[in-house]
């Protein structure tokens, strides 16, 4: 009776942590973020409910399309709490991306946040990569009204493989997802990661180490 009653709290543990994975549920109807206040519990204070009014939820422009005249051939327009107050605590935030033709979202993470993406536009090539030591790629292209979702935390990418614009619009989990792009992380980091290292990791030259750098 007690190993049944132990591998009950077992599971149940189990469950509360898988459940609670992402970011709680609010302990109210709306916490918008007082960005005054000093204080910060895993999110921004919650601005007196007196103050708030129905423009701290409301975000202008999603449907205006992003300058695209850069070296990616891509635009993000990434709303968050900072754009948004009244996201706080709401564990959700949205994202439209422009593309040029070869337009690309380089390889990158969100560090709190799963995906969802949605192609309004155009032809998108989109995939993800498993952690190691597996490293499995799972890509497809999608056309207009697909679907595809990257998982929790995992490194992503997007691709615009047609001839014409395209355009993508993404739900994330969180109300501040953040963003990782590898290649300012790694070659563009501050103060800078030794060239020795990055040599030996990626298995090159020092020398293209420097020349990978050089943009940043």
């Amino acid at each position: 009776m007690a190993n049944l009653v132990l591998t009950i709290i077992s599971l149940l543990a189990i469950g509360w942590t898988v459940v609670h994975a992402g970011e709680p549920s609010p302990l109210q109807d709306l916490c918008v973020a007082d960005f005054n206040s000093p204080v910060r519990v895993n999110g921004h204070a919650c601005l007196d409910p007196k103050k708030v009014t129905a423009d701290h939820f409301l975000f202008k422009g999603l449907n205006i399309p992003g300058n695209t005249s850069n070296p990616l051939g891509s635009f993000v327009n990434r709303p968050t709490v900072g754009q948004i107050p009244g996201l706080n605590t709401l564990g959700i935030s949205t994202v439209r991306v422009d593309y040029a033709p070869r337009g690309v979202v380089p390889p990158h993470r969100h560090p709190r946040a799963s995906e969802i993406l949605t192609v309004l536009e155009g032809t998108v090539l989109v995939g993800f990569v498993t952690s190691d030591p597996e490293n499995k790629l799972f890509s497809k292209v999608l056309k207009k009204g697909d679907v595809f979702t990257f998982p929790f935390s995992l490194v992503h990418f997007q691709q615009n493989v047609g001839h014409d614009n395209a355009v993508t619009i993404a739900f994330l989990s969180s109300q501040n997802p953040g963003v990782i792009p590898i290649a300012n992380t790694v070659f563009g980091s501050n103060p800078s990661i030794n060239d020795d290292l990055l040599a030996k990791a990626f298995r090159v030259d020092k020398s293209i180490i420097h020349d990978l750098k050089s943009p940043y």
